[in-house]
């Protein structure tokens, strides 16, 4: 279910809060211009306006700029990164920035997520069931691959997926994802492995929805 947007106000309103009421490194942060580069495991490098670079470790509130290892002050380049980190700006600790191979939709993953990168409502983890939306069947999720429909060769029909007489007005581009039908995975030891465009598998939860 979508987050729900928060109710419009009719006052004016400052989008960042007012440096006027800051302290000094605060104001800094906000105000002056850097750019912040995720390196990783909670490290982040803030390149600052001065023209030099600075490695913040956010999970232990370090900065190796003089600021914070001489003075042991909470440094503008450390407030920068959390204020990026909140804003969704930047990843925070453990994610990465990834683009859902399926839809396309921008999101953070875990930092050792393996390929392809899917999103909520894209993702069909081994053993899901999932509805075939053009026949109504039942299938078990084998795997989600990496290769697009019209890359992926099935040989039994010396065609690809999105040449298959059934998948017609599919996307070309979607990945394929691998599923044997229940009821093969029931009566034999090793059901046997069809292709399918993602769009068309539905997992239940959505097609209860679309129903």
């Amino acid at each position: 279910m979508p987050d729900p947007l928060p109710t419009p106000s009719s006052r004016k309103t400052a989008l960042a809060p007012d440096p006027r009421t800051m302290d000094e490194r605060a104001a800094r942060a906000w105000t002056e211009r850097m750019a912040v580069r995720p390196l990783g495991a909670g490290r982040y490098a803030v390149d600052s306006q001065s023209g030099a670079t600075y490695v913040v470790d956010l999970l232990h509130g370090r900065c190796t700029c003089p600021d914070h290892e001489i003075r042991g002050e909470r440094c503008k380049h450390l407030r920068r990164v959390a204020i990026e980190v909140t804003s969704h700006r930047v990843p925070p600790p453990g994610k990465r920035r990834a683009t859902c191979a399926q839809c396309g939709v921008e999101m953070f993953v875990p930092e050792a997520s393996g390929e392809p990168a899917l999103c909520g409502a894209c993702t069909f983890e081994p053993g899901d069931v999932v509805l075939d939306r053009e026949t109504g069947d039942r299938l078990a999720v084998a795997r989600v691959t990496t290769v697009r429909a019209d890359e992926y060769v099935v040989e039994s029909a010396d065609c690809t997926v999105s040449e298959y007489e059934t998948n017609a007005g599919y996307p070309d581009e979607d990945l394929v994802v691998e599923a044997s039908y229940l009821g093969e995975t029931v009566r034999r030891e090793t059901p046997r492995v069809y292709a399918f465009p993602h769009s068309r598998l539905a997992g239940t939860d959505q097609q209860l929805l679309d129903a």
